[in-house]
């Protein structure tokens, strides 16, 4: 199908687009790297009556090191991201998630900062990034406003900025010495959305689990922390049969979708299947 008719914007600069996105109002769209909204916007699901085309503006690519986090730029693709050696050494579990994005040329094209804006339960990077506790940085003609991640996700395809709000970057704090990480997921086949996944960090100290962080994928109309499992693993023994008992509260507090690919309840024994097994690679159990 064609688009409907919009008009086209392509700044140059951050003010700029700030500036385009006030004036074109509450009808107009982001364009990031439109690997989502490109495909919507052709079966009119989406029809926007103004398009901002982010792609000339070169400040907002890139991964620095902002002292005790990473601040990673909302139109750093997904290739980069996975390549970049500070994510690696950082935040290895938003590589490893990252690198399972559909296929190397939607990674190539498609945008961190696009991926999150467009709230996708299903998509794998909303998880990671409360998993990680993760600040989100948005500009405004009111000036800047952090989100925390937990805030961040409202709903099904629906983030917390306002109309006339753009996502800048992501600051992601660093995993420091005795983190283990792991991003498990289930899918019909390769390059597939998400059918459940799970973003487990894990830090170890003296032989047991000090702190865990778990986030579901596709488990509700927005990521979600598995707390009870969390709180289950905190103090006790890093143990295959430990995470697997814990693992069996990973559904509490959820709503999962029901669909072609799966019950409702399917999704819940996933998420208990996956959580140990998250569990056990990111701490590295016997």
């Amino acid at each position: 199908m064609i688009p409907a008719q919009f008009g086209y914007v392509r700044p140059e600069s951050v003010d700029e687009a700030v500036a385009s996105l006030a004036e074109a109002g509450e009808d107009a769209k982001v364009l990031a790297g439109g690997q989502s909204l490109l495909p919507l916007m052709r079966l009119r699901l989406a029809y926007p009556e103004a398009l901002i085309d982010l792609d000339r503006v070169a400040e907002l690519r890139g991964v620095r090191d902002d002292g005790d986090a990473l601040f990673i730029g909302a139109m750093t693709t997904h290739h980069d991201v996975v390549r970049d050696p500070l994510v690696h050494a950082h935040a290895p579990l938003l590589a490893q998630a990252t690198a399972t994005v559909a296929d190397p040329a939607v990674r190539h094209r498609g945008t961190f900062g696009g991926s999150l804006v467009h709230a996708d339960p299903a998509g794998d990077l909303p998880a990671v990034t409360l998993a990680l506790d993760a600040v989100f940085v948005a500009r405004s003609p009111r000036g800047i406003r952090e989100i925390p991640a937990a805030d961040f996700f409202v709903d099904l395809l629906t983030s917390a900025l306002e109309p006339d709000e753009l996502l800048t970057g992501v600051r992601v704090p660093k995993l420091g010495e005795g983190w283990g990480c792991h991003y498990e997921k289930f899918h019909r086949t390769a390059q597939a959305w998400a059918i459940v996944g799970v973003a487990c960090a894990v830090r170890r100290s003296n032989g047991t689990v000090a702190e865990a962080r778990i986030a579901l994928t596709n488990m509700a109309s927005r990521p979600v922390r598995a707390h009870a499992v969390e709180t289950a693993v905190a103090g006790g023994p890093v143990s295959l049969d430990a995470f697997r008992s814990a693992a069996g509260a990973a559904a509490e507090g959820t709503d999962p979708p029901a669909d072609l690919h799966g019950s409702a309840e399917y999704r819940r024994h996933l998420a208990r299947v996956l959580t140990a097994r998250a569990l056990a690679t990111a701490a590295g159990a016997p």
